[in-house]
């Protein structure tokens, strides 16, 4: 297994990038929205891989971080999602928007995905709920007020949760309202009406 790549960033391609590392040329697939974000070739990059292997064929996928690479894994765990459809999950919108949208249950911002329809991403939802949670979108450091237990962001509750069905009936999305919840303060948090006005000021 190749956990990573690190070298000089050769070439920029449509659907991937190619390392140069000790003189042998790696084409790695990766996220369209990672290409654009890449230094200019001749830069120095490290690149975190996953090896898929066919009967066919060897691919290289490669991601800026570990944890994006996780849930690359997760992604093609998934029955009927492949590398090239996670590829384009991924591509389509950041990780930690795809985590907001599996745990907010929006299988509507997920379907927007080239090639992912409604009842893929109700499974991706259905699959992953479990393995995502807003634990891995929030720093323990910058946890809000309404962190249940020991780990910050475990669940939501009380005031969050009612500001949150607030939102939502206001015409926000599940992910819109809960990215402006978590991003709350916890001097905004003492109750529901300073909350939620804390929370459209969130609202991108």
């Amino acid at each position: 297994m190749i956990a990573f790549i690190e070298g000089e960033l050769a070439e920029k391609c449509p659907d991937g990038i190619v390392v140069d590392c000790g003189g042998v040329g790696y084409f790695i697939g990766v996220p369209v929205s990672l290409i654009g974000a890449l230094p200019q070739v001749g830069s120095r990059v490290k690149i975190h891989t996953y090896l898929h292997v066919r009967e066919d064929a060897m691919q290289l996928y490669g991601f800026a971080s570990k944890k994006d690479l996780e849930l690359f894994k997760l992604l093609i765990n998934v029955s009927g999602i492949g590398p090239k459809g996670a590829l384009s999950i991924l591509g389509s919108m950041t990780p930690e928007q795809l985590r907001m949208a599996i745990v907010a249950n929006d299988a509507k911002v997920i379907a927007k995905s080239p090639g992912i329809g409604a009842k893929t991403a109700q499974k991706i939802i259905l699959e992953l709920s479990d393995k995502v949670n807003i634990e891995d979108m929030i720093d323990v450091a910058d946890a809000p007020a309404f962190a249940a237990g020991d780990k910050a962001g475990a669940a939501l509750s009380g005031v969050a949760a009612d500001v949150m069905l607030a939102l939502v009936s206001l015409g926000y999305s599940n992910s819109q309202a809960l990215a402006a919840v978590s991003a709350v303060s916890e001097a905004d948090a003492t109750d529901e009406s300073t909350m939620l006005k804390a929370a459209l000021k969130n609202i991108r």
